[in-house]
């Protein structure tokens, strides 16, 4: 979904052809980092996880490492190029994460972050407030900032690289619609789930069962055409 937004690339810095030591924060399944690999075959790439969810059969330039990107860094030489993604409700601080960057970067270097702002909204007044996926996207961003994560971090990423020192700074908004709507629209039922339960059963203590009639609603109101939903990368 996020490569379509970029025009079917990996990044939008205009990182040159020497790409050097490159790192992955938050690299998931390890996804992104395997494919820069793949067509960077001269670059050193490292990416990191809190959960060792990454294939062993990878591209002999890619190294995979447990971290915690928010714990004291400790990197032993500085990067070309550090990236990372969807990172959405999971970081405690921002700005420090974007500082943290700036520091591990040689200079000249470049960092690239793609993030949403997980706020659902229409541009025609299709999305009621009183519509069951209307309720769940407001409570799964209070959660989220009740657990001390921000649900929103796409709209305050340009402010935080500039704080942290960071020149050239270009900030892009791509709108991403969600549901059958829309020719190229987004389907978010995959993970819908885990991620709602989590955040309503042991943040604001919902009963299982009352998270899962509200989904079910949820998913009624996302396969319809009539709700042009969207949100912002």
């Amino acid at each position: 979904m996020l490569k379509i937004c970029l025009g079917d690339k990996l990044y939008l810095a205009p990182i040159g052809d020497e790409k050097g030591r490159v790192l992955d924060i938050g690299c998931g399944t390890g996804i992104w980092a395997i494919e820069f690999a793949d067509q960077h075959p001269s670059a050193e790439v490292i990416g990191t996880d809190l959960s060792p969810t990454q294939p062993t059969w990878v591209p002999p330039n890619i190294k995979f490492e447990i971290d915690d990107c928010e714990a004291p860094w400790t990197w032993p030489k500085p990067f070309t190029f550090i990236h990372t993604r969807y990172m959405a409700a999971a970081i405690a601080s921002w700005p420090r994460l974007v500082s943290n960057v700036f520091t591990a970067l040689a200079p000249g270097a470049w960092a690239e972050f793609q993030d949403f702002d997980l706020r659902y909204y229409s541009e025609d007044g299709s999305l009621r407030d009183e519509l069951p996926v209307s309720k769940w996207a407001r409570t799964l961003l209070q959660a989220s900032r009740d657990f001390g994560r921000d649900p929103e971090p796409g709209v305050g990423l340009e402010g935080w690289m500039r704080g942290a020192g960071f020149e050239g700074v270009v900030a892009r908004r791509f709108r991403l619609p969600i549901g059958p709507w829309a020719r190229d629209g987004v389907l978010v039922e995959e993970g819908l789930e885990g991620f709602t339960l989590r955040l309503f059963t042991q943040v604001l203590k919902w009963d299982p069962e009352e998270v899962q009639v509200l989904l079910a609603n949820v998913r009624k109101n996302l396969r319809d055409p009539k709700l042009h939903v969207q949100y912002d990368l």
